[in-house]
């Protein structure tokens, strides 16, 4: 993508510094996305490495609009993606390409197994209700067959779904 000329952004905590710009429009950053800003007394504790709310990076770096997002971001998708509604950053996406895990309910979501699915379906629906619509979907049968703990047969615990926003402009 930052050959044909776009502004790519690839962020990673693991890496060692903070920014590197690998090529001309193709930069990795040692952030994570994540639901919520850093409480500061942890950032004093782990200085080289962060987690931000998109809204937060987008601010940061000047940016009021995301072409595509493409996210694996290991069990935090769920509050991740409720964060990009609730702060109606997900207007300001053209395509949500999301690593979605099945395996268990995800960080700081609780219930039983009829509410967590409730609650991944209410997040898929706004989603809808927001122009999102829905074009591709990848299911990794790499990954182990569970679903919210449980063996399940012919599923997967990880797919990649691909959403399009039929608004962008």
């Amino acid at each position: 993508m930052a050959k044909a000329g776009c502004e790519v952004h690839y962020f990673d905590p693991s890496i060692n510094e903070a920014h590197i710009q690998k090529s001309a429009g193709h930069w990795y950053h040692r952030m994570a996305i994540d639901w919520r800003d850093p409480n500061p007394a942890v950032i004093a504790q782990k200085q080289h490495r962060t987690t931000k709310r998109l809204a937060t990076i987008m601010s940061e770096f000047g940016h009021r609009k995301i072409d595509v997002l493409k996210a694996d971001i290991e069990s935090a998708e769920w509050k991740i993606l409720e964060n990009l509604i609730l702060e109606n950053v997900i207007e300001e996406i053209g395509q949500l390409v999301f690593a979605i895990h099945l395996h268990w309910p995800g960080f700081e979501i609780s219930g039983n197994d009829t509410d967590v699915v409730r609650y991944w379906y209410s997040l898929l629906k706004e989603l809808e209700l927001r122009n999102f619509k829905l074009f591709h979907s990848y299911k990794d049968l790499n990954k182990p067959q569970i679903f919210l703990r449980k063996q399940a047969f012919n599923a997967s615990s990880s797919y990649v779904l691909s959403w399009i926003n039929t608004q962008w402009r």
